[in-house]
């Protein structure tokens, strides 16, 4: 939880937004800042650190207590040059050689009191502590260790100072030590920052590859309000993008197919009407003068169906998404014909037809062509799934400020056996809607009825 309110206020924050290669170049003063700082102290409390080594045993510079036993058992082997004879000098160099040849120890002979210096040796470090190096610099930290002892000679016992320098040896490994120390910590801090970078860039990438293979659905991940979080959220916007291109261009080929497949089946339609009209002309039965009334609806069909046509061609054309509905005021009346031509049709086919049309209005708005469509898609139907032994009963009539249409028809028994696959009646309901109406279908007791509110 305070992980992710640190993130989101980082990610707020105008820090947020500078560039990588800023971000970049003040974490590395910064740090640079605090590696420097670190080093400055560690170097200071070198002898705090050197104590405690030597206090809890970890390293051991001088060994004082074997020290002082070696120089007991080497003392009893010289004597110490009381007078300017240059005899007494070339003897006691070889006690000097013994107790300071590591280079780190000096040893200085006086009177037992303490008070008279005779001689001694420095220790040969001192000559390479040149003042201001780095060496002189961290004794003058570290200090030397300084103890005495009264050593018996072979001409007496003396008093002997003797100074340790061995913890110039500390001072290399320790300033590698530290300086790896503030070299690792400044380089962890630039290296987790670049991993940081690297992980976002991994994430944006991973996305990519997602997009690449055809996944639009999962969002591209956050990454702040850089370079990166920038392209990120670019990225995330190209694939909404695509995204939406991509479900809009299928909807829009589902609908070009559904309507070009609902165009097919009105189209089906009048030419079946029209077919079974030029069949009874074949015959020449009948009044003459029915057969002119035939001809008159055959051409009337050839009309519908050039419609039709041409209303396709014009979609096509325009590229429209939907199909829409050209509402205009139209007399009732042509809604009554279109159902009087449907019922003749039916009634030639050998079907019984009981119309009650008592329209009530003489206007109504609606698309004249999409009318002809819904009814004889209605009709079409009749003729598929009816049966031939009931009534079919068609009935138009004002009800509560609008018109009502219902088509009710028996239903054959095998009309369960014939192939549907109900383009007709979802190409009815849609152009009903278009025109702001009502359509239900109920099924009761082997009547097949549907019934349609038109506003007006």
């Amino acid at each position: 939880m305070i992980r992710e309110k640190w993130k989101q206020f980082f990610e707020e924050h105008r820090l947020a937004k500078w560039k990588i290669r800023t971000k970049l170049a003040v974490l590395i003063l910064v740090m640079a800042t605090v590696s420097l700082s670190v080093y400055n102290a560690l170097w200071v409390s070198q002898r705090a650190v050197c104590l405690f080594l030597e206090k809890t045993g970890i390293v051991t510079f001088f060994d004082e207590e074997k020290f002082v036993g070696k120089l007991r058992a080497e003392a009893v082997k010289y004597r110490v040059p009381l007078e300017l004879e240059e005899a007494q000098w070339d003897e006691i160099e070889g006690f000097f050689d013994v107790m300071t040849g590591d280079g780190y120890t000096s040893v200085s002979i006086y009177r037992e009191d303490g008070d008279l210096y005779y001689c001694g040796r420095l220790a040969a470090v001192l000559s390479r502590l040149l003042y201001g190096t780095l060496t002189d610099e961290s004794m003058s930290r570290l200090g030397e260790r300084v103890g005495h002892a009264i050593v018996e000679f072979q001409n007496g016992t003396f008093y002997v100072e003797y100074r340790s320098y061995h913890r110039a040896l500390f001072t290399y490994p320790y300033t590698i030590t530290i300086v790896a120390l503030c070299v690792l910590i400044f380089l962890a801090v630039i290296l987790i920052f670049i991993g940081r970078v690297i992980r976002r860039i991994l994430r944006v990438q991973e996305a990519i590859t997602r997009m690449s293979l055809g996944d639009l659905s999962r969002p591209v991940p956050s990454c702040g309000a850089d370079e990166v979080g920038i392209l990120a959220a670019e990225l995330d916007s190209l694939r909404k993008t695509l995204d939406e291109n991509i479900t809009r261009e299928e909807e829009n080929r589902r609908a070009n197919q559904d309507l070009i497949t609902a165009m097919s089946h009105d189209l089906r339609t009048p030419l079946t009407v029209l077919n079974g009209y030029l069949e009874v002309l074949k015959l020449k039965k009948g009044d003459p003068e029915k057969q002119e009334e035939y001809i008159d609806r055959c051409l009337k069909k050839t009309g519908d169906i050039r419609a039709l046509t041409d209303r396709m061609f014009e979609y096509a054309l325009v590229y429209e998404d939907t199909e829409t509905a050209r509402l205009r005021q139209i007399p009732v009346a042509l809604l009554e014909n279109i159902l009087r031509e449907n019922c003749d049709f039916i009634t030639l086919a050998g079907f019984r037809v009981e119309m009650a049309l008592h329209p009530g209005r003489q206007y109504m708005f609606g698309d004249e062509i999409m009318l002809k469509r819904i009814f004889s898609n209605l009709f079409s139907n009749v003729l598929k799934y009816g049966d031939k032994s009931g009534p079919v009963i068609v009935e138009l009539s004002p009800d509560r400020g609008r018109i009502r249409i219902t088509v009710a028809n028996t239903v054959k028994k095998d009309a369960a056996e014939v192939e549907s696959n109900r383009i007709g009646l979802k190409s009815t309901e849609k152009m009903v809607k278009m025109h702001q109406g009502e359509l239900y279908t109920f099924d009761e007791n082997n009547v097949y009825s549907v019934k349609i509110w038109f506003g007006t």
